[in-house]
């Protein structure tokens, strides 16, 4: 009677909504494309900057695209994913947070014409995968040419690379300078083992006032505290109270007074005796993460030592690496070894409205304090964003040293030996995808990007040497073509390698999508409240 249908069985509850199939594919697309667009302005050196205002009133002007995106709410689950991608690649390599973007949002457009022609994603998939292995191949081989790490000029004209596409380009050399000496001095190599641990050792102060300029690495560290003892040697590093415990006690009317006092002689002794743990190493200062009671602070005036109090525990660790003591937990462990003996001046400065304590001149320091100066607030945190990115660029180098030509040369040169191993397909089209980081440069910049394109193009495909890369890349300031061995723009390996893998991996994960499934709860559903179960009670 009724043929043999059934009646459609509703699995999903009613307040979910799911997209499924190509719809699904093609919107995903579209978010990746309109995530790319919105940050594509900010690539090359004459990038714009973007004005971005938070719910709470506060401006951010940076041409960061790991900044710009982490202001923007999203909705589209997929262009939150891009946003993901932006965060890694700034906390992996540091750098390339803008290229990386626009590359993903370009190579899913390569595969939305495939998609129309009815291909399966996983076939796209599969061409994506191939080609990220023979990009990864290329670039650690012919593609790439070492660089010897000490040689500071070398590494100068990488990190002005990076810098010069930012904010702080007009003062790229004062940007240069500082990013390799925090580099330099943070690293630190034993057992064969090397390690530049900029986030926990490399202290950015932002002090707003004066010119940029003024800005500067310190060879120490510096606190926002106030005391004032001058050529300070001795230091010593406590994780502990100069304090009596505090405990709750019950006195009775009878023998009050007497216990009182006996409490008070017993919390002087105590302080007494820590103080005097101290006093035996003869130093001549004393930081400790937590309180100096006023009685502590008085046996210590009298031995001649200042004590800074609350330290916070990075810094303390930061002071220990500069003029090696040990931070230690107990006034009774303390040993000749852990005094702190390599600071040379210990001085109190005042900038701005704060005093500032500087323990500077150290020797061989294995953590320091840059300094940054500026007009306002937005200028600091503008430039302390460039800054750490050629931290990150240096530091790079230094672990991974092989570079590659910048300006869109290196990716025209991969894109050219991709080409010649496929005709057709969603391999040739990630070629081609690649090309927009050159065609993105050209536009920046007011360039005609057919012309010069086409120009670059021509230069790669007459270079026959198959072991050393093409360095045709184009001029960011005037779009002209140039050779980057002449303009001496290289950037780091480990940042293409991570640029490229992070784009082609997201666009196989956005491109493996069929279908979204999005849950939206009533008000009122869910598990009741406390107080709800209390009243049925």
């Amino acid at each position: 009677m009724f043929g043999g249908g059934r009646a459609p069985i509703l699995v999903l509850s009613q307040n979910t909504k799911r997209d499924s199939g190509r719809k699904v594919q093609v919107e995903n697309i579209n978010a990746g494309k309109q995530i790319a667009d919105v940050i594509r302005t900010c690539l090359g050196p004459q990038a714009m900057l973007k004005m971005l205002m938070d719910p709470m009133g506060g401006i951010v002007m940076t041409n960061d695209g790991n900044a710009i995106l982490r202001e923007i709410t999203v909705q589209h689950p997929a262009a939150k994913s891009m946003i993901e991608i932006a965060r890694t690649q700034d906390e992996e390599v540091g750098d390339g947070t803008t290229s990386v973007i626009v590359l993903a949002g370009e190579m899913l457009a390569a595969a939305e014409q495939f998609l129309e022609q009815q291909m399966h994603p996983t076939v796209i998939i599969r061409h994506y995968k191939q080609a990220l292995e023979d990009m990864v191949t290329l670039l650690e081989g012919p593609l790439s040419v070492p660089i010897d790490r000490n040689d500071k000029a070398a590494l100068a004209n990488v990190v002005k690379g990076c810098v010069g596409t930012k904010f702080i380009s007009r003062w790229e050399d004062l940007a240069v300078n500082i990013a390799l000496d925090a580099v330099h001095t943070v690293l630190l190599e034993e057992n064969g083992r090397t390690e530049i641990d900029i986030k926990r050792y490399a202290k950015v102060e932002k002090i707003p006032g004066g010119s940029i300029e003024e800005s500067t690495i310190l060879r120490g560290v510096m606190l926002n505290k106030d005391v004032t003892h001058p050529k300070m040697r001795r230091i010593i590093l406590l994780d502990c109270p100069l304090e009596y415990k505090k405990v709750n006690l019950k006195l009775t009317r009878d023998n009050c007074e007497a216990d009182f006092t006996k409490l008070l002689e017993l919390e002087e002794e105590h302080v007494r005796r820590q103080c005097e743990e101290i006093i035996a190493l003869k130093p001549d200062v004393v930081f400790t993460e937590k309180g100096v009671s006023d009685l502590a602070q008085h046996f210590l005036l009298k031995a001649n030592i200042t004590a800074v109090r609350r330290v916070r525990k990075s810094d303390n660790n930061r002071i220990a690496r500069a003029c090696g003591a040990t931070v230690v937990n107990r006034t009774e462990e303390l040993q000749e070894s852990d005094v702190g003996t390599g600071a040379g001046l210990f001085e109190i400065k005042k900038m701005g409205d704060e005093y500032f304590c500087f323990i500077t001149e150290c020797k061989d320091p294995k953590a320091c304090t840059i300094l940054l100066r500026g007009a306002s607030k937005d200028i600091l945190n503008e430039i302390e964003r460039n800054l750490q990115d050629a931290l990150q660029v240096a530091r790079n180098i230094v672990l991974s040293p092989r570079l590659v030509p910048g300006g869109g040369a290196i990716e025209m040169a991969v894109a050219q030996r991709l080409i010649q191993k496929a005709t057709h397909g969603p391999y040739r089209a990630l070629a081609h995808a690649l090309e927009i980081i050159p065609k993105t440069i050209a536009q920046n910049c007011g360039a005609n990007t057919i012309r010069t394109l086409t120009a670059l193009r021509a230069k790669h495909a007459n270079h026959t040497d198959a072991n050393t890369p093409c360095t045709w890349g184009i001029d960011g300031e005037s779009g002209e073509l140039v050779e980057q061995t002449k303009n001496n723009l290289w950037e780091p390996l480990a940042v293409k390698l991570q640029t490229y893998k992070t784009a082609v991996e997201t666009s196989i994960l956005l491109l493996r999508i069929d279908d979204i499934v999005s849950g939206s709860k009533k008000k009122g559903d869910g598990q009741p409240t406390p107080s709800q179960l209390a009243q049925q009670e």
